[in-house]
């Protein structure tokens, strides 16, 4: 199996564009086959001086700077932006990246900013619905020259879209989330990928997905597995020492102790988000005896923390596996 990886990054966090330029740049250089970005438009009720790029916005920038890397939202949220304006944008990128897209979406959680933008938000299944009323639009406008779609939240009318994506017929779409009565669903249905985090009852979500699958017709082997690396953010290094800093400042960031933040980053699979060569590589190693063939992974800190610890990943594990 090739296994790829990419980096997130999250702009909520307080990122520069600066640094996020140079992270995109190296990763290129290491052999990452794509780079990230969170879809959020700030942190917590208390973020008020601290930055974060619009997504979309990040992803054009570097999409003008790089020449191989891949680019997109993990994952952009559909209640943000009208489905045929989501269109327009990603295929405007897609474009300027000359076919460098991956296409990530979901149907949004974050309540806070809906309520602080004044964006409607309504409850899960209405939601999930308008998640699939949207990526039936955008693959229409990416694909049709001429698009009609009348839905119960969105609908279109001869409504065209040019230009079109470079990558054909659509560049590869990626659902992200777990749920297994709808997310996993519209997985089956629509997506070249699913990504998913690392959760206890992660075998069973791939077989709810597989058979989705059969239900509709589709190849489960035809559907990408990817895996989100998260928090609290993957390091990795040779030295006992390194070690015991990161789980003291991560400790005291989280305001937990440093043995329940072993516990939870020991926990739901073998080996550890933290730690030496071995212990990182037997996490991914059981991972990709699952099926997951692509890793979304997030470093701990911001700007020259990320690309520190970037560069430790490539060498000491990636180049491994």
């Amino acid at each position: 199996m090739s296994v790829k990886f990419g980096i997130q990054i999250e702009p909520q966090l307080g990122f520069d564009y600066e640094s996020v330029e140079k992270i995109a740049l190296q990763s290129e250089k290491s052999g990452y086959d794509s780079i990230w970005s969170s879809d959020h438009f700030f942190l917590n009720d208390t973020s008020e001086d601290r930055n974060c790029m619009e997504a979309w916005t990040l992803l054009a920038a570097l999409a003008s700077k790089t020449e191989k890397i891949r680019l997109g939202p993990l994952v952009t949220c559909n209640s943000y932006r009208y489905p045929a304006v989501l269109a327009k944008i990603a295929a405007t990128i897609d474009v300027i990246s000359n076919g460098r897209l991956f296409f990530g979406i979901g149907a949004g959680w974050k309540k806070i900013e809906y309520r602080a933008y004044g964006i409607p938000f309504p409850p899960l299944k209405g939601r999930m619905d308008q998640l699939e009323e949207a990526i039936q639009i955008i693959k229409l406008l990416w694909t049709e020259p001429k698009a009609t779609f009348k839905g119960k939240y969105f609908k279109i009318k001869d409504a065209f879209s040019a230009p079109k994506p470079v990558q054909k017929p659509t560049p590869p779409i990626l659902i992200g989330g777990g749920g297994e009565k709808r997310t996993l669903k519209i997985v089956a249905k629509y997506a070249d990928y699913c990504n998913l985090s690392l959760v206890p009852n992660l075998k069973q979500k791939l077989e709810v997905l597989k058979a989705h699958c059969k239900a509709v017709g589709r190849d489960y082997e035809e559907v990408g597995k990817s895996l989100f690396a998260g928090w609290p953010g993957v390091f990795v290094t040779e030295s006992q020492e390194e070690i015991h800093d990161h789980l003291t400042q991560r400790s005291k960031r989280n305001n937990i102790s440093i043995e329940k933040l072993n516990e939870l980053l020991r926990k739901d699979a073998p080996g550890s988000w933290v730690g030496y060569p071995e212990e990182v590589i037997d996490r991914f190693q059981f991972l990709i005896g699952l099926g997951f063939d692509y890793f979304q992974v997030m470093f701990p800190g911001i700007n020259e923390e990320t690309l520190k610890a970037s560069r430790a990943f490539t060498e000491l594990v990636m180049k491994k596996l």
